[in-house]
C-alpha cells in the first residue's frame, strides 16, 4: 500500500493500540485488584502526611533551591551525555560545538547563581 496517507495510517494504528492497551490495563485492574472500603482507605492521603487541622499550611521555600539544583544537573545529564556519545561524528561541525558551549554557559550561570545563594555548601 503506497500513497500519501500511509504515514497517517501508522499513527492511527499506534494510537489505537495505545488506547486498547490502556483499556485492557484498566479492565484487568478492575477485575484483579482487591476492593475493601475501610474508613482508613477512604481518607485523604497527601504526600505521606495525614490530613490534620486546616487545609492551609506554610511550606519550606528552601526546598526550591534543591529543586533548582536538580533541574540544572538533570538537564546537564540529559543533553550532555548523548551529545558526548556522538561527538566523534565529523558532521557535527563547529555549529554543534558552539551550541554546546552556549548550553554549558547557561548551566554555569545557573551553578554560579546557586553558589552565590549558598546552595552548594555542605553545612547549613
Amino acid at each position: 500500500m503506497k500513497g500519501p496517507l500511509v504515514g497517517y495510517l501508522v499513527v492511527v494504528v499506534v494510537a489505537l493500540a495505545g488506547v486498547l492497551l490502556f483499556g485492557a490495563a484498566m479492565l484487568m485492574r478492575r477485575l484483579l485488584a482487591p476492593v475493601s472500603q475501610t474508613p482508613a482507605r477512604l481518607t485523604t492521603y497527601e504526600s505521606g502526611v495525614d490530613p490534620v487541622g486546616q487545609g492551609w499550611s506554610q511550606s519550606q521555600v528552601r526546598y526550591l533551591g534543591f529543586a533548582f539544583l536538580y533541574v540544572v544537573f538533570a538537564v546537564d545529564a540529559v543533553y550532555l551525555f548523548p551529545w558526548a556519545t556522538v561527538l566523534r561524528d565529523a558532521d557535527l561541525g563547529v555549529a554543534s560545538l558552539v551550541e554546546m558551549g552556549i548550553f554549558i554557559g547557561v548551566l554555569v550561570v545557573g551553578l554560579a547563581h546557586a553558589a552565590r545563594r549558598g546552595l552548594l555548601r555542605w553545612t547549613p
